[in-house]
């Protein structure tokens, strides 16, 4: 037995995770959640932050409680950073990607790079939340002497080894995905200096060692370790990683940089073993966690058995950036639905409802035009992570894609996390195809047919 913790910080909580690994024929991976704690950004001087230090005391007090492991490894969201200065400390709480900071800055960055330029160097879909947007707009950038995203930020304070993994380091729109490299002639344009961030590293690299144990770095963006973990025995299928966000698209073996690509809007950010994790973002279950802050309801249950008896009435874009801030989401749903025309929601189960029929329309219209500018042909669906528990918006999926919707593992990020780590420290070995049977064959799943 090896046995594996996988930190993984998402955007309303972070965890630490123990996998157990065992061989022979019980060969299999045992996931323990050995420690849960909020993640609740901050607003200081009217700019909302991560509470960095409180995470990091999250994770030290995680790994405690996890006890002897043979390795650690780290994964959390994208495009966020810290800035360290010249003593290594850092200068003030890395900003949240839902600070409107970025917003008077995006017309300035596309008249030093057009966008067109700007996708065909990096092959990231425009979001006002990507890192060279932050860049451009975060004036501390210019009195540091290191950058480093999230999870190298917490692997560096582990550790006290600074790297760039590679996976994260796809998301800032800076990295050219065809060589695997930083993009100088976007820096230039753009005017970031690229000394600013440490050197990259693949997942499967060790990053370093915390109290003798080795810190692996992983698919540091949790995606990528979620995509990992998706149990597919086919080439031909799509994945969504469900949860705050839906991530939506394809594996490839090479980046798609079209026009049609731009237009549509996809991304392509670098996965394990050289991938490319072809998608788009979607909103995601934000949506309903946002109308159940507002209607102080937590029970999700109650909800979604309420939208279950009632007919698909309305359908909101879920990309609208409009729907992207914090704050009053039924009244932004109903006002969407009232400009197009159809019925606007009255009771949480309607708006539940019309939710969880636009995800499963945006995902519908995000896997057509995936395979459709990707050449690949999509057989299945796999939904991992929280969103794989949610039955209604699987069956809604299922409906509106015309295809079998394959749910779980729910815990697939961490799984990803862990395998990654477990083939590094020699416990496993062989391509994804190889950790992906694992987990086909020892893992629970739900099908839920059109």
């Amino acid at each position: 037995m090896t046995t594996f913790a996988a930190v993984d910080l998402g955007a309303s909580s972070g965890r630490v995770m123990v996998g157990e690994l065992s061989a022979g024929l019980s060969r299999g991976v045992a996931l323990t959640e050995v420690h849960r704690f909020d993640n609740r950004p901050v607003r200081t001087d009217g700019t909302l932050c991560w509470d960095i230090l409180a995470l990091y005391q999250g994770v030290l007090d995680g790994l405690r409680k996890a006890g002897p492991v043979d390795a650690i490894g780290i994964d959390t969201w994208g495009v966020d950073y810290g800035l360290l200065g010249a003593d290594g400390a850092l200068l003030s709480n890395p900003v949240h990607y839902r600070d409107a900071r970025t917003e008077p800055v995006i017309d300035e960055v596309f008249a030093k790079i057009p966008p067109e330029k700007l996708y065909a160097e990096t092959g990231i879909q425009f979001l006002p939340i990507n890192t060279v947007f932050q860049l451009a707009a975060d004036t501390r950038a210019r009195r540091a002497e290191r950058l480093l995203m999230m999870p190298d930020l917490i692997s560096y304070w582990l550790t006290g080894v600074a790297g760039t993994e590679l996976t994260n380091a796809s998301t800032t729109a800076l990295l050219d995905p065809r060589t695997g490299r930083w993009s100088a002639e976007v820096a230039r344009r753009v005017g970031i200096d690229l000394d600013l961030f440490p050197p990259l590293r693949k997942p499967g690299e060790e990053a370093g060692t915390h109290a003798g144990v080795p810190v692996y770095a992983v698919g540091s963006h949790d995606t990528a370790s979620a995509v990992v973990g998706v149990p597919a025995t086919t080439e031909n299928f799509a994945y969504i990683s469900s949860g705050t966000w839906s991530l939506v698209g394809l594996e490839l073996p090479e980046p798609v940089l079209s026009e049609a690509s731009r237009e549509a809007n996809f991304t392509n950010e670098v996965g394990v073993d050289g991938t490319i994790r072809f998608l788009r973002n979607v909103m995601g279950l934000w949506l309903l966690q946002e109308c159940q802050r507002a209607w102080e309801i937590p029970d999700t249950r109650r909800l979604l058995d309420e939208a279950a008896a009632l007919p698909r009435r309305a359908i909101i874009d879920a990309g609208d950036p409009r729907f992207l801030p914090p704050g009053d989401m039924p009244a932004r749903i109903a006002a969407a639905c009232a400009e197009t025309g159809q019925p606007v929601p009255g009771t949480p189960g309607e708006f539940t409802r019309c939710v969880l029929d636009s995800l499963a329309d945006a995902y519908r219209r995000t896997i057509d035009d995936a395979a459709r500018l990707s050449g690949r042909r999509v057989d299945e669906i796999h939904v991992v992570g929280g969103g794989a528990r949610n039955e209604l918006l699987c069956r809604l999926t299922a409906d509106a894609c015309g295809l079998p919707v394959i749910a779980g593992p729910v815990e697939a990020t961490a799984l990803g996390n862990v395998l990654v780590q477990a083939r590094a420290h020699g416990a496993l070995s062989g391509g994804l195809g190889s950790l992906r049977d694992l987990l086909a064959h020892t893992q629970r799943l739900t099908v839920y047919r059109p």
